[in-house]
C-alpha cells in the first residue's frame, strides 16, 4: 500500500507557482500513512520507491519550461506518524518548514525513523 502511494505521487497534481506557495502546498503536499502489512518495508525499499517518483517529477518540471529552483522533499513527521513529501518552487535551503530542521541528501534515516515509529505523537 505504501509502496503504490509512493508511486501514485509521480502521476499526482504538480503546481509550481513561486506567487502562490499555499497553492503549490495545497497541492504538492502527501501525507503517507502505514498499514500493518507495510511494517515488513525495508527502509531500502522505500527509498527505491521514491527514487523513480522524484525522477517523474523532475521530468514533469522540466517539461513544462519552469526555470526556477525546484525541490522535491521528503520529511517524516513523528506527531503525525506519517511520511510526509511535497514539491515547492524554492531551494533545498528555503524550505517552508517553520520548525528548526536539517536538509540531508540520504532520504534512509528519514524512513527509518518512519517505519519505527509504533506510537505517533
Amino acid at each position: 500500500m505504501l509502496l503504490t502511494s509512493i508511486a501514485e505521487i509521480a502521476r499526482g497534481p504538480l503546481v509550481l507557482e513561486p506567487a502562490d506557495r499555499r497553492a503549490e502546498q495545497e497541492t504538492n503536499t502527501w501525507w503517507l500513512g502505514m498499514a500493518e502489512a507495510d511494517r515488513a518495508l525495508s527502509a531500502g525499499a522505500v527509498v527505491d520507491a521514491f527514487e523513480p517518483s522524484a525522477d517523474a517529477i523532475g521530468a514533469r518540471i522540466r517539461a513544462t519550461g519552469f526555470r526556477g529552483a525546484a525541490t522535491f522533499y521528503v520529511w517524516h513527521d513523528p506527531q503525525a506518524g506519517q511520511l510526509r513529501c511535497s514539491t515547492g518552487s524554492v531551494a533545498a535551503d528555503a524550505l517552508p518548514f517553520r520548525a528548526a530542521h536539517g536538509v540531508c541528501d540520504d532520504l534512509g534515516p528519514v524512513v527509518e525513523a518512519f517505519l519505527a515509529d509504533r506510537a505517533p505523537g
